[in-house]
C-alpha cells in the first residue's frame, strides 16, 4: 500500500477512512489541527485546493476524495477479502446497496429534510421517501441481518454508522424507534478499532454539531 495521508475534520466523514486504517492495522499520517474545523480546513486547502473536502487523502501521488471511493480503493487493491463479502455470496448485493446508500439515499434525505424544516417547517408529509423512511429501511433489515454486511462485519458497517449517527444527532426522527439500530451502532462502536479511531480522530468529539430539531419536527418512524 502506497503511504496513506488523510486530511480530516474532527467528527466528520473523515473518520471513516481512520476507521477503515485501524481495522486494517495499516500505518497512515492523520492530519488535522485540534479544536479547529477552520484551521483543519486550510491544510486540506494547502494539499486540495480545488476541492478541500474532508476525507481528503494522498494516495502515493494521487489526491483522492469520496469516503465511499477510498474505502474501495484501500481494500480492493491492498486488502482483498477483507470487510467485504465473498462476491458469490448471498450478503455481497446488498454489502454493495449499503455502501452507496449510506450517501446516496440516508444522509442526502435526512440532509435534505432537516434543512428544508430550518427554512419553513413543512405543512405536510411529502409524497416521497423521507428520513423516518430511509431510515426504517435501515432498521427492517438490521431486523433480520446482524450487520449491514450480511452475517459478518463489513465496511457497509463504516459507511453506515455516520450518517445513522448524525441522522439522530440532528433529531431528525425519533431515536428510541429503532432499537436494531441501536443494538447495531453499540455493538460496531465497541470494536477496538473503533474506540481507536475515536482516541485519535475525534478526542474533543464532534465540533460545531449542528442544531437539533425539535421534538415536532421529527420524521414518523
Amino acid at each position: 500500500m502506497p503511504h496513506i495521508t488523510i486530511y480530516h475534520l474532527e467528527g466528520r466523514r473523515s473518520e471513516r477512512i481512520v476507521w477503515l486504517m485501524e481495522e486494517l492495522g495499516q500505518p497512515y499520517d492523520l492530519k488535522f489541527v485540534r479544536g479547529s474545523l477552520g484551521a483543519s480546513l486550510m491544510e486540506i486547502r494547502k494539499v486540495n485546493p480545488e476541492m478541500p473536502v474532508a476525507p481528503t487523502v494522498i494516495y502515493g501521488d494521487d489526491v483522492l476524495v469520496e469516503s465511499g471511493a477510498i474505502i474501495d480503493i484501500l481494500l480492493n487493491r491492498h486488502a482483498p477479502g477483507k470487510l467485504i463479502p465473498d462476491l458469490n455470496s448471498k450478503d455481497y448485493a446488498w454489502h454493495q446497496i449499503w455502501m452507496h446508500y449510506a450517501e446516496g439515499s440516508l444522509a442526502a434525505r435526512a440532509l435534505a429534510d432537516y434543512r428544508v424544516w430550518q427554512i419553513q417547517p413543512p405543512t405536510q408529509k411529502g409524497p416521497l421517501v423521507d428520513a423516518g423512511g430511509v431510515i426504517k429501511f435501515a432498521e427492517s433489515y438490521l431486523a433480520k441481518h446482524p450487520y449491514f454486511g450480511g452475517a459478518e462485519f463489513s465496511a457497509a458497517d463504516i459507511m453506515m454508522q455516520f450518517p445513522l449517527e448524525y441522522a439522530f444527532r440532528i433529531n431528525i426522527v425519533d431515536q428510541t424507534k429503532y432499537p436494531f439500530i441501536n443494538a447495531w451502532n453499540a455493538k460496531v462502536t465497541a470494536r477496538p478499532a473503533y474506540q481507536r479511531m475515536v482516541r485519535v480522530s475525534k478526542p474533543d468529539g464532534m465540533l460545531g454539531p449542528p442544531e437539533p430539531l425539535p421534538d415536532s419536527a421529527r420524521a414518523p418512524s
